[in-house]
């Protein structure tokens, strides 16, 4: 099912195009923040709330609404994989997933089934149908890296310290290269069903591979995340590849296979557009604290990650993380505006220049 859109800003710039303006959206967007949906949540759990297929296309339609921004992100969560093939996980409010029975030996394997997604995650096929008949804008689907996802198994939920995430990497390298294998399968699964039920793009979240060396990463997780864009690449579409504290790790993020790549607010644009040469587009960075010290400072702030960018075509605002609880939807909004406003003058100048 492909999408009719009446604006494709973020997929030409996710695609190295040029754009008359700079497309902008915010990760967890949809969600927290929004008095809108914390009166949905008020109905059932995280999970409830995603199995419900029209709750969640509402939800993920509600930022594009209020904000104007230039593309959906699916209201869903990065364990739902795992959960639908029943390893026995949850979301805990405030805390985050959390798994009954973590992952510690190989018969856990067992637990990691193939995913079927016209019986497993039928709801989020239906909830994209539903959103994609709705925008204009392009719904982006997503999935979570495999050494994400393994080390909510194996940890059993959030953490600081990766303990027993690093000491099964690499007591048992063997045991870990298989789990990655099953969850890289699952990703790809889950992102080939979303982009059949009609996403337009795909974003893979490695939130934590921050935490590993450069050289960890390229021989126990690089291999993984890789295969699941080189999987996807026949479909053709534009693909972001996210993570935290990954500034270490950026070019051999950006040689995964992406078309862009995130980047945190720890890292500077600069060093981001430096470090990866043209190889792929940049997505990001505005802290998200800035949001909620006050209009003025976020504008402001905008406008210094904006001029950072002022030489990429391929280029598309966001934060350096998601959307925090406490931010001010309306401030989020004068930042759309501005991303919009401002990105128009950049590209102009840039036009003129060239």
């Amino acid at each position: 099912m492909s999408q009719r859109l009446t604006n494709d800003l973020v997929i030409k710039a996710a695609l190295g195009q040029p754009t008359p303006t700079v497309p902008v959206w915010f990760m967890r967007q949809a969600g927290r923040s929004l008095p809108e949906y914390r009166a949905i949540r008020k109905k059932g759990s995280i999970l409830d709330t995603i199995q419900d297929p029209q709750l969640s296309a509402e939800i993920t339609v509600q930022p594009v609404r209020r904000y104007g921004v230039d593309a959906a992100i699916l209201y869903s969560d990065i364990i739902v994989p795992v959960f639908a093939v029943g390893f026995g996980i949850e979301v805990a409010e405030g805390r985050g997933p959390v798994v009954n029975q973590p992952f510690r030996s190989e018969d856990d394997l067992q637990r990691l089934r193939h995913l079927e997604p016209e019986t497993d995650t039928p709801y989020v096929l239906e909830a994209i149908k539903t959103v994609v008949n709705e925008i204009g804008v392009p719904l982006i689907g997503f999935a979570g890296a495999p050494f994400t996802v393994a080390s909510y198994l194996i940890e059993g939920g959030p953490t600081k310290s990766y303990i027993k995430t690093k000491t099964l990497m690499r007591s048992d390298p063997a045991l870990w290269h298989k789990l990655m294998d099953n969850l890289s399968r699952l990703a790809i699964t889950s992102l080939r069903s979303q982009i059949n039920a009609g996403a337009s793009m795909y974003q893979l979240f490695d939130s934590w591979a921050g935490i590993l060396s450069p050289a960890e990463y390229r021989e126990m997780v690089a291999p993984h995340s890789n295969a699941i864009f080189q999987a996807l690449k026949e479909d053709g579409l534009p693909s972001i590849h996210f993570g935290v504290g990954t500034a270490n790790l950026l070019d051999q993020m950006a040689n995964s296979g992406c078309t862009t790549l995130g980047i945190d607010d720890r890292t500077g644009l600069d060093d981001a557009f430096r470090i990866t040469r043209d190889k792929v587009g940049l997505q990001g960075n505005l802290d998200p604290v800035n949001i909620l010290i006050g209009q003025d400072v976020a504008l402001a702030e905008s406008e210094k990650v904006l001029l950072a960018s002022a030489s990429s075509i391929g280029y598309i605002f966001n934060l350096g993380h998601g959307v925090l609880p406490q931010s001010d939807p309306q401030i989020l909004k004068a930042v759309v505006d501005l991303v919009h406003e401002k990105g128009a003058e950049i590209r102009k100048t840039r036009s003129r220049n060239n």
